[in-house]
């Protein structure tokens, strides 16, 4: 294969026709959305948590730790699984996985056992990530028409609500500390449960992915794949940064409290959902490389902005950008990662930029310790820039989906 990606391929004739179906895409947005809301109560529930067996924040990052290597591990053999036995029943395996680690969280009496938590959520989660974008490479190909970012976009809203079930849970029943997590965590399971049984009736049959030439021969992973991976390692690394630093970034650059420097995770994430939701359109008005150009340029402006400037209002419009950059990106990288080689390349491609989201932030923090938080946001403002130049990689135009 050239450097070039080559465009989208048509939907096979193998591909089975409920695909297509409105139920299909609908049971796909389920599954991005309670993936979101378990990952979200997750992330949320760790303040909590923490409290609760009264642990340090080292023991805390061994969790995450231990979550990152089992995710990172079972992106490559879901992503296998999902080619061989069809991505719909690797998703549908690694849930009840996702909720069995939830519950061993929420029930965890001791350190070791949230340990044991954190290990199966990873290995959940990072099946059922790979299985889900699977799927929806094969909806797109089903429908003739873009669909992914719609899906990434219900994975974002999710993310917020499970994050925000903190919140609420606290304030209606007067919960604190990690009195919280418990019930939170287990409400988030019945969710799922729910979600599951529901999955189970409709969620669309995908076909297996073959990876032999006419001859019989195994066909190599496409150098274009690696390109892919590249571009998810920016991103990845940018989105980590900005979810995971911009409300310290506008705390201390803009001198103001902790309470309203989180305005810029709402502003990243806020953004996000929003360009996710549009993004559909845009692709097929636009083709994928634009809106990955776009992305990119937007993102490195954003990043640009929060380095050159300290006013409160620049630096919220600023990570606003950011939001709006990295929220275009991801959806069209594993969507042409899927089309490009199944869920073999998407496990490659995901791979990437998951292990870039969860070691990007602690890069930037040693960055912000040797040249100051201002200055440290530059590295991500080089990466989307980055982003801008491979793009050219990608299909001009998905005509085959349009």
């Amino acid at each position: 294969m050239s450097a070039s990606l080559a465009p989208v391929s048509p939907v096979d004739p193998a591909t089975p026709r409920s695909l297509a179906a409105p139920v299909a895409r609908t049971a796909v947005t389920l599954m991005f959305a309670v993936n979101g809301l378990l990952i979200g109560g997750w992330g949320g529930s760790l303040p909590s948590l923490r409290d609760k067996l009264a642990i340090s924040d080292g023991q805390v990052a061994v969790l995450l730790f231990t979550a990152g290597i089992a995710g990172i591990t079972s992106m490559q053999i879901g992503g296998r699984l999902s080619d061989v036995v069809g991505a719909r029943r690797i998703a549908l395996v690694a849930l009840p996985v996702l909720v069995a680690a939830i519950v061993t969280l929420a029930l965890a009496p001791a350190y070791p056992v949230a340990v044991v938590g954190a290990a199966l959520l990873g290995l959940g989660n990072g099946a059922m990530d790979v299985a889900m974008n699977a799927v929806a490479v094969q909806i797109e190909q089903a429908r003739r028409r873009p669909v992914m970012s719609s899906f990434h976009a219900f994975f974002s809203i999710g993310n917020l609500l499970g994050a925000a079930a903190v919140l609420g849970l606290a304030g209606a029943f007067g919960l604190s500390g990690g009195t919280v997590v418990t019930p939170l965590l287990l409400t988030l399971a019945v969710v799922a449960v729910l979600v599951l049984v529901v999955l189970v009736r409709i969620a669309p049959t995908a076909a297996p992915v073959e990876h032999r030439d006419a001859e019989g021969g195994k066909i190599r992973i496409p150098h274009a794949a690696w390109v892919l991976g590249i571009m998810a390692l920016a991103f990845g690394l940018s989105e980590g940064t900005a979810v995971d630093w911009s409300s310290i970034h506008i705390t201390d650059v803009a001198r103001v409290d902790s309470t309203t420097g989180a305005i810029g995770l709402v502003a990243v994430s806020g953004f996000m959902v929003v360009i996710r939701l549009l993004g559909d359109r845009l692709v097929t008005r636009f083709g994928r490389r634009a809106i990955v150009r776009f992305g990119g340029v937007s993102a490195a402006l954003g990043y640009l902005t929060v380095t050159l400037v300290s006013p409160l209002p620049l630096l919220v419009a600023g990570w606003a950008l950011v939001g709006l950059g990295v929220g275009m990106i991801a959806p069209q990288v594993y969507a042409v990662a899927g089309h490009l080689g199944g869920g073999r390349v998407l496990a490659v491609v995901v791979t990437f930029g998951y292990a870039a989201f969860l070691a990007g932030p602690a890069v930037i923090g040693f960055l912000v310790r040797h040249v100051g938080i201002h200055h440290a946001m530059a590295v991500p403002a080089v990466l989307c820039a980055g982003i801008v130049a491979l793009a050219a990689t990608m299909p001009r135009e998905d005509r085959d989906l349009a």
